[in-house]
């Protein structure tokens, strides 16, 4: 069954969410990414992109070329950005990485994240409650290498808080369909 890949425009198999890393990593075979095929996959205007770049929320392209690592966050954070604050996704991926514009203190790359919470994301309309939500976070995160102590469980949390979020925004989506059929 189709389905839309959070954080973009693209859809595919739900049952291929395992697979996401290949399908991204196939769309960087020329290279990177300009800022307009950057809107295009995300669906955002090029100028909110520009704007979190010149915020220092996300590196700025080299060459006019955005990387896997750059659209991971992107994407992350656009799942993000329909219910809750930039502040606070800001926050969020703080609490996970440190310093947003050094990769060097990052407990998992922006990629990773991303791959991570579409494999959960997609394996949600199976999840009912919190004891299966664990059960999930454990399934998509057991090749997760932790770097330090307690990064898994940080890594946990924050794919919880996504996950949540990406949910509200779905619900939000169907309540403005129904209302728009009123």
């Amino acid at each position: 069954m189709d389905w839309s890949i959070p954080g973009t425009t693209l859809t595919a198999q739900r049952e291929n969410a395992d697979g996401i890393q290949e399908q991204l990593a196939a769309m960087f075979l020329a290279g990177g990414l300009t800022l307009s095929q950057v809107a295009a996959v995300s669906g955002l205007e090029p100028y909110t992109v520009q704007n979190w770049v010149k915020r220092g929320f996300l590196p700025p392209p080299r060459n006019k070329r955005y990387d896997m690592e750059q659209l991971c966050r992107i994407l992350n954070m656009n799942i993000l950005r329909g219910t809750m604050p930039l502040e606070q996704i800001v926050r969020l991926m703080s609490y996970l990485n440190g310093d947003l514009a050094d990769e060097s203190d990052d407990l998992v790359d922006d990629t990773m994240l991303y791959i991570f919470f579409v494999r959960l994301a997609a394996r949600a309309r199976y999840i009912g409650g919190d004891k299966n939500w664990d059960d999930a976070l454990l399934h998509v995160t057991q090749d997760y290498p932790e770097k330090v102590p307690g990064a898994r469980e940080k890594l946990t949390k924050v794919l919880k808080v996504m996950l949540t979020v990406w949910c509200a925004n779905c619900l939000k989506a169907q309540a403005e369909d129904l209302i728009a059929k009123l």
